[in-house]
């Protein structure tokens, strides 16, 4: 298997983060994006289309927005799986739906192919750096032969267990993060329309019980005026929670708080905050607050 060689299929926020940090440890990367120069951006050939990269490559990484297009990447007829060959391994760094998952390898490994799900976390700052934490699920003698792969673009890399499970796991990590944010931005809009100081009020809950990933590293710099531009959308993240919700239902659970956050990102979706980054939630409940801003210029 030559590991100075892949292929890269989805060039966008993320993908072309990941791309950039393969390239720039010295794997020659072929990748594949419907956007015109997302390839040159990333700093990898450009593929003329997947049967190219299947073709010449024998992994292939996935950096794709939802189940429903990994599928169709995966199944229509210029796809993955009319043009694979025995042998070739699957990484599939999308947030996935894993019975959609669990099906597509089963369908992969009739013909021979290993298929690799990893959930990616850390955001695009971790992307941009290659510290992204991935979590991993399939054949471990697979995963093994493609650390090489992993080594640029993550600094933590946890196998979870057989197909599926790298993707349920980040669908249970997605959702503690869409609770963290969602929660936050409502406490911290509170806070600002009671007078308090934001900094000040970071500063107590990142020393009391309320700590968490939002204010230690979102809302000390979103008070700033800088909402870290270039990761997971609201729409995304609705996305996820919606199939966070899915995946309890498949387990027979009853999901008892994903409510609040999905109403507080479908808000943000339907004041037209779904595009930007999932953090402008902060800013769709402002609105409904008053028109609160935690921060201006007069700050």
């Amino acid at each position: 298997m030559n590991s100075n060689k892949l292929g890269f299929i989805g060039l966008g926020n993320m993908g072309g983060r990941m791309t950039r940090c393969l390239v720039n440890s010295g794997i020659d990367v072929l990748g594949f994006d419907p956007q015109p120069d997302a390839a040159k951006k990333a700093g990898a050939r450009e593929a003329q289309d997947i049967r190219q990269i299947m073709s010449e490559c024998d992994v292939i990484m996935l950096s794709l927005p939802d189940s429903k297009v990994v599928e169709s990447v995966m199944l229509n007829p210029t796809g993955i799986l009319a043009h694979c060959r025995s042998g070739q391994i699957i990484i599939d760094l999308s947030t996935a739906s894993a019975a959609s998952t669990l099906r597509l390898n089963a369908q992969l490994k009739e013909k021979g192919v290993s298929y690799i799900d990893a959930g990616i976390s850390g955001g695009a700052a971790a992307a941009e750096k290659g510290q992204l934490t991935l979590m991993v699920g399939g054949e471990e003698t697979a995963i093994q032969m493609i650390e090489w792969a992993f080594a640029p673009i993550a600094s933590k890399v946890v196998v979870m267990g057989s197909s599926g499970a790298g993707h349920t796991t980040k669908l249970l990590n997605n959702f503690l993060n869409a609770v963290s944010l969602a929660a936050t931005a409502e406490v911290m809009v509170a806070g600002k329309k009671a007078g308090l100081d934001l900094q000040r009020l970071l500063d107590v809950l990142n020393s009391s019980s309320g700590v968490n990933f939002a204010t230690i590293n979102r809302f000390p710099r979103i008070i700033q005026g800088d909402y870290l531009e270039g990761g997971l959308t609201g729409k995304l993240m609705t996305k996820d929670l919606v199939l966070y919700a899915d995946l309890l239902h498949q387990l027979g659970m009853t999901s008892l708080n994903s409510a609040g956050p999905l109403a507080s990102f479908g808000l943000a979706t339907a004041l037209g905050y779904g595009d930007v980054i999932s953090n402008r939630v902060v800013d769709a409940i402002g609105d409904i607050s008053g028109g609160i801003r935690l921060y201006s210029s007069d700050n």
